[in-house]
């Protein structure tokens, strides 16, 4: 009978290294499928990483070629016969807006002046209508109507 209890104890001792071995595989399963989830998602971080910095770099070139091209433009710009000709006429035009400006400041003034004597007029033709009108009533009381 002992025999049988061994063999009892032996085969439930196996039952459960068997059932502890299957939660093993379990575990080990689950952090497979976590390291090949991870292992994918690294592969596309490290794609978009690469696509970025190519990009940053093409930018990065594009920049310092754009700056030199300005530089240049620049240099050459301010120097050459037809930006020399434009400043030319700047300052003339500058010149004509000053002259205009003060010939505007003048009409203003004058233009005040006219103003200030039509209001003039405007009242000593009120006072002159009245004094008219005065002289015709007392015509007419004169002459007895």
């Amino acid at each position: 009978m002992n025999e049988i209890m061994d063999k009892v104890r032996e085969t439930d001792d196996l039952l459960l290294l068997i059932e502890q071995h299957k939660k093993e595989i379990w575990e080990w399963k689950q952090k497979e499928s976590k390291w090949l989830e991870d292992r994918v998602l690294l592969d596309g971080t490290k794609k978009l990483v690469d696509k970025l910095s190519e990009e940053l770099t093409r930018m990065k070139k594009r920049a310092q070629e754009a700056e030199g091209e300005n530089t240049i433009i620049k240099g050459i710009g301010n120097n050459s016969p037809e930006m020399k000709a434009l400043q030319a006429k700047v300052n003339e035009l500058e010149g004509t807006l000053s002259g205009a400006q003060d010939i505007n400041d003048n009409h203003q003034r004058y233009n005040g002046k006219l103003q200030t004597e039509l209001i003039e007029t405007k009242e000593d033709n009120k006072r002159l209508a009245l004094q008219i009108e005065d002289i015709k009533m007392n015509q007419m009381r004169k002459s007895g109507m």
